[in-house]
């Protein structure tokens, strides 16, 4: 099985990740100057200003939704600030920083819901734990729209750089045999996860083989070198087409400079790094797969790849963008992929979709539900802005395949 960490904890262990969890988000919106709050960084987006009110908003709306006792002091925030924008799909939002609320009333109707919710001894395992995973992924989907923002709009903050080795990187591909992959939870098991991580369910994967490491910038940019995206074979039809109308030639995170490539990170413009993962959309990831002759790995193939991986590497909020995809060898799988779970999101060609068993959250029905669409496609693994939590084998992340913006890569398989 793959080894990550475990999230079964008591109560009261979780009310300190709780605490924890809310001082990681303090310090994220830390980070941007408070001028730039009503700023939009991604058009499908809701301002900044949304995502302050929405964190404490939702918590407080789940608490008093499932264990009650939690009187509304202002029912307005708490209907303004209860849900997002499915960020490709839907029509732009054009509403205008001075229709929201200031900073001021925001700030302190966040301070005094959490005043309420910590008065409350919550036990409810399973409650904290959505609260807690909720605004942890909230941290990492508020890093990339924040790695939007002008520079001069964040103030950068004070931290050690993420130590790695340089080792030479040689691409590869391991030979992964015929076996037996676990996907889900059981509801037997007793560790926390959302609606759509069960039922658990085990199938037998033909032999393949996949990247030991995920793509590279320098393996991309070959890719384009080579006409990438002008060549309308590698695309599908609707793949193309949104390709053409926005004007897409490039991966998000890449900047042209002469006859040269630069990358934004989150505080810097630096040379692109050859040896750092290639963050682009799933169409993009699509696009090069069939370039070069292979395929995305399924769901149950990256499972079956990844096991035995352990998430030691550039995770959990150790650094706000990527290493040199074998910076940590030590990640490396049962087979020899190596960090499967960290150093960006690997796109998969598995449509998101429910389980057997599946059953929806009864006080958060639309979590999964609401993308069960046809139009979603599954990553697995992790991001260095995904919080350990939610390095579990089970944890099923998803998106559109043309929204550029997410830390996510991708490694091909050949059958």
């Amino acid at each position: 099985m793959l080894i990550a960490h475990n999230p079964v904890a008591s109560s009261g262990e979780l009310l300190k990740r709780f605490a924890d969890a809310r001082a990681e988000s303090d310090r994220l919106f830390a980070i941007i100057r408070p001028d730039s709050l009503y700023e939009r960084p991604i058009a499908d987006r809701h301002r900044i200003v949304f995502y302050l009110g929405h964190l404490e908003a939702f918590e407080g709306n789940l608490i008093r939704e499932t264990i009650g006792s939690l009187p509304s002091f202002n029912p307005e925030f708490d209907r303004l600030f209860a849900f997002g924008i499915d960020p490709v799909g839907t029509a732009l939002p054009t509403d205008r920083p001075d229709e929201w609320p200031s900073l001021k009333e925001i700030r302190d109707y966040n301070q005094r819901l959490r005043d309420q919710i910590d008065a409350r001894d919550i036990t409810d395992t399973r409650i904290l734990n959505v609260a807690i995973e909720h605004r942890l992924m909230h941290c990492e989907t508020l890093a990339y729209m924040f790695h939007r923002l002008p520079l001069e709009q964040k103030l950068r903050p004070s931290i050690a750089p993420l130590a790695f080795s340089h080792g030479t990187l040689q691409q590869a591909i391991t030979e992964v045999p015929t076996g037996p992959a676990t996907l889900g939870l059981s509801p037997s098991s007793g560790t926390f996860g959302w609606d759509n991580e069960f039922d658990a369910h085990t199938s037998v994967i033909p032999d393949f083989a996949i990247d030991k490491y995920k793509v590279t910038n320098a393996q991309y940019l070959e890719f384009m070198q080579a006409g990438g995206y002008e060549n309308r074979e590698w695309w599908t039809e609707a793949d193309w087409d949104w390709k053409i109308a926005n004007g897409i030639g490039h991966p998000a995170f890449w900047r042209p400079s002469g006859n040269a490539w630069r990358y934004r990170t989150m505080f810097d413009e630096i040379p692109l790094p050859p040896d750092w993962p290639a963050y682009v959309s799933h169409a993009e990831a699509s696009a090069y797969a069939r370039a070069a002759g292979k395929k995305l790995p399924t769901e149950a193939q990256w499972h079956r790849a990844a096991e035995g991986a352990r998430p030691a590497g550039n995770t959990d909020f150790k650094s706000w963008d990527p290493a040199p995809v074998n910076a940590f060898p030590h990640t490396s799988s049962a087979f020899g992929a190596v960090e499967m779970i960290g150093n960006g999101w690997e796109w998969t060609s598995t449509v998101f979709a429910p389980f057997a068993g599946f059953k929806p959250f009864p006080f958060y029905p639309g979590y999964s539900a609401n993308f069960f669409d046809g139009k979603h496609f599954v990553m697995k693994g992790g991001s260095p802005r995904t919080a350990a939590c939610m390095l579990r084998p089970s944890f099923r992340n998803w998106f559109q395949p043309h929204y550029p913006y997410v830390y996510a890569g991708f490694r091909c398989v050949d059958s």
